[in-house]
């Protein structure tokens, strides 16, 4: 009885890789939907479902099979490094049957000539004045069109290379014919290196993609380097933390992107601060860890060798030496933190250890001997901290908030970490400050807030703290969003009793991280971490879920509460219609730049960021599909105008706001 019933479990097993097969066939017919991000997903899991009925076998048994070389006549000779495949037995009782193809997998010869023969120097001279059809020119429209994510089929690098003068003219073609390029053939590499010379100069969220792990050539990424150095110091600050991330895929220590960061950054204390804290962080990789040693190095010699600037500004000795102040302070903070969590008692008994320290056995942290950078802003010079005006998070984690006096008689609040890894924090809201960006140079300012992030260790950082309230504490104390505001811009003729301005701040914002937070895929999202500014602006923090994972269950795809619908005076209001609009515009406005989010994205791949480092392939897919490359912008419109009616309509998420707040009130 247990011997058939075993059979049975072994043939039903069986009947579902046949199904499998037989759908692979349809799909090779052309007969399924081609959906590039998803297929490369389902076939990545049908390899994991072979692999674990051929390692169970339908038997609680454990057995080794080993297949020795067999062949039907007598074997006299064997070519060296020959590797010999054998079919699987075949059996009358298998339900599927395996037919042995030595070929498959294999180049086919005929095929491989032919593609020789195409890209051969002999062709070049009569590729040079082909001109594409009409349909011809049509798909390699739709190819330029396609995300940097895409693998380019064996036709599609076929008709890139066969119009490849044609296309020299067109930029954003550049990136797709290098990808068309087998850079192991010698003669074919130095054919398409020669054309990248003459091509069109590319923009520089192409050249981003050059510097991807697809990319190996040192003179492709060399060449990117070139395009990069077109572009300005705020620019390149916008790229920064993903350019050190490509140091990883670079095939030498001392790389062109590596003298190039190190170059720009002797001439801009801003860079130079960001790209010491960036590398220094990344030394804890041991994979890599001589490599980001190496460009360590690199910039603190250069910068030594640094005269006085002509504008009076210190000399290379003295500007790397405030730097090096950065690291020390920041491990003056560990060693704070450490002490007060170790007090016994509430948060107001840790207040009071943290202050008196500052005052009395650390009082050299009142008052510098010398201004120190501060990390979070290079520009600005911080002299020392307020005792009085520093306080602890009540948390469990105790982060330092922590105030420093300016050089220019002003002050600065930052908020110290140690426990936490904020990397992926800073990337997100790197991300925020781009998007940020993007929208303001198509005239479309929604307010939002990219306060500074920056990870001074594996589980330690420091945050802008920016004054605020969240939502939470605002429902709590005042009943409603408007309530809160009109303590502080009232106007008895302004829409709800508060001025016009505060208003349209409030849903500009609103929509702003509508968009972001439902492109990034950003998770955990309740009252606690959305906060609220005196002018109005709104804005997000803690980014601990990204790319779409969420600890809570059926979570809408924004955070639209219904709060924030009845501060826009309702669903039916020309205030929440206008929010509508600024969300459609600004998506919109992202999509024209997702090449640049993609590939920004990408050259994270290899870092430690939980979110990403997880599945890359499978995160930044996830993040392509937000974009939805597939539709027009009128289409986009409805789309994204249908998003939003689920968000607000959702009932699941609001229960479970519920019992967070529950948690809260009894935490």
């Amino acid at each position: 009885m247990e011997h058939s019933l075993l059979l049975h479990l072994e043939r039903h097993e069986r009947g579902e890789l046949e199904r499998l097969e037989k759908l692979v066939n349809k799909y090779e017919r052309g007969q399924i939907q081609r959906v590039d991000w998803l297929d490369r997903l389902t076939f990545k899991t049908m390899d994991k479902i072979k692999e674990h009925e051929s390692l169970n076998n339908g038997s609680s048994h454990l057995y080794l099979v080993v297949d020795f070389c067999s062949f039907e006549h007598r074997v006299v000779f064997q070519e060296s490094g020959a590797n010999f495949l054998l079919p699987s037995p075949i059996a009358s009782t298998n339900d599927i049957v395996i037919v042995w193809d030595p070929e498959v997998g294999k180049i086919n010869p005929s095929e491989h000539k032919q593609l020789k023969l195409a890209r051969s120097l002999t062709r070049g001279v009569i590729d040079r004045d082909l001109k594409p059809s009409s349909n011809e020119r049509k798909s390699i429209q739709k190819i330029l069109k396609h995300p940097p994510t895409r693998t380019l089929s064996g036709d599609e690098r076929q008709l890139l290379w066969k119009f490849r003068f044609s296309l020299m003219s067109e930029k954003r073609a550049l990136t797709k014919f290098l990808r068309c390029v087998e850079w192991s053939d010698v003669q074919e590499a130095k054919q398409a290196l020669d054309l990248m010379g003459k091509w069109e100069m590319i923009d520089v969220c192409d050249a981003l993609e050059l510097l991807s792990p697809v990319f190996e050539s040192e003179e492709v990424r060399a060449y990117a380097v070139s395009v990069l150095e077109r572009a300005d110091d705020e620019e390149l600050q916008c790229y920064l933390l993903q350019l050190v991330q490509a140091l990883r895929f670079e095939r030498s220590d001392k790389s062109r992107l590596s003298q190039f960061l190190v170059q720009r950054a002797l001439s801009n204390i801003e860079l130079a601060s960001f790209l010491r804290w960036y590398v220094a962080v990344e030394l804890y990789d041991p994979a890599y860890a001589k490599r980001f040693y190496c460009t360590y190095e690199i910039l603190e010699e250069n910068m030594m060798k640094m005269g006085a600037g002509a504008n009076g500004e210190e000399d290379g000795f003295k500007r790397w030496q405030s730097l090096v102040r950065q690291t020390e302070l920041t491990a003056q903070l560990c060693s704070i933190t450490r002490d007060v969590r170790n007090v016994r008692g509430n948060t107001q008994k840790k207040i009071e250890k943290l202050r008196q320290l500052l005052s009395g056995l650390l009082s050299e942290l009142t008052y510098f001997d010398e201004p120190i950078r501060s990390p979070l802003t290079p520009g600005v010079l911080i002299t020392g901290i307020v005792p009085s005006e520093s306080s602890i998070f009540k948390s469990a984690l105790h982060p330092l908030r922590l105030t420093f006096k300016t050089a220019n008689g002003g002050n600065c609040k930052i908020i110290f970490k140690k426990g936490d890894d904020i990397r992926q924090d800073q990337l997100v809201v790197q991300m925020v400050s781009l998007m940020d960006r993007l929208l303001k140079l198509e005239n479309l300012d929604l307010h939002l807030t990219p306060y500074k992030v920056l990870a001074t260790g594996q589980d330690e950082g420091m945050l802008e703290f920016i004054p605020s309230r969240s939502l939470a504490q605002i429902l709590s104390e005042h009943r409603s969003i408007i309530s809160y505001l009109q303590n502080f811009h009232p106007d008895d003729h302004g829409p709800f009793g508060i001025t016009a301005t505060c208003l349209e701040t409030f849903i500009k914002s609103c929509a702003g991280y509508s968009v972001i937070t439902y492109i990034l895929g950003i998770g955990d999202r309740h009252l606690d971490n959305l906060l609220l500014r005196d002018d109005g602006s709104l804005f997000h923090v803690d980014f601990g879920f990204i790319l779409g994972r969420d600890p809570k269950p059926f979570p809408p795809p924004m955070k639209l509460c219904k709060e924030m619908v009845e501060a826009m005076g309702g669903a039916e209001s020309q205030y929440y219609t206008r929010f509508k609009s600024y969300c459609c515009e600004a998506y919109n406005i992202l999509r024209k730049s997702s090449n640049l989010i993609l590939n920004l994205f990408y050259l994270m791949a290899g870092s430690n960021i939980p979110d990403i480092a997880s599945d890359p392939e499978k995160g930044i897919l996830k993040l392509q599909e937000k974009f939805r490359l597939d539709l027009d912008d009128e289409a986009c419109i409805h789309f994204f105008q249908d998003l939003i009616n689920e968000s607000v309509s959702a009932l699941f998420p609001q229960m479970v706001e519920t019992i967070h707040r529950w948690a809260q009130y009894w935490r």
